[in-house]
């Protein structure tokens, strides 16, 4: 592939990235006044985590995630695993969420999700702690989703 197609392909992908997070976040609007809100993850795994970390998210993460959405925290979650070297996250998890109150409550839902999913204290701080050593939290982003 000549070089000049290779780096337009290598500045494109984050743009496409964003059109795929968008995408993810859009819903069939519901009626004029809906609007959906979205929360966006982003962590960054330790150098040598990357699989590491993927596996702690399908075996820890997502199974409380579900749990918190079973009960109502939020409508959808997508994670997203950058493969780049030198981007600056590894991982973006959006959370799609019917409005801003259920926004308000996310974090205490799936605090609670993982309290009914993991009741043990002891296992909760070894998960949390196993999970510090696997990555980084880079930061969060509120969006709104525009119909």
């Amino acid at each position: 592939m000549p070089l000049r197609r290779r780096l337009w392909n290598m500045k494109a992908a984050p743009v496409a990235l964003l059109f795929l997070v968008l995408a993810a976040l859009a819903a069939p609007p519901q009626s004029p006044e809906a609007s959906h809100v979205g929360v966006v993850y982003f962590w960054k795994a330790k150098p040598g985590k990357l699989e590491e970390y993927n596996k702690y998210i399908r075996e820890f993460a997502e199974p409380i995630d579900e749990e918190a959405r079973r009960g109502g925290a939020f409508l959808s979650v997508t994670t997203y695993v950058s493969n780049r070297p030198d981007a600056p996250w590894t991982h973006m998890r959006v959370f799609l969420l019917k409005d801003r109150a259920q926004l308000q409550g996310l974090s205490a839902a799936l605090d609670a999700a993982k309290l009914r999913f993991h009741p043990d204290e002891a296992q909760r701080a070894q998960k949390d702690a196993y999970a510090a050593t696997l990555r980084d939290f880079v930061s969060q982003e509120e969006v709104e989703i525009l119909h």
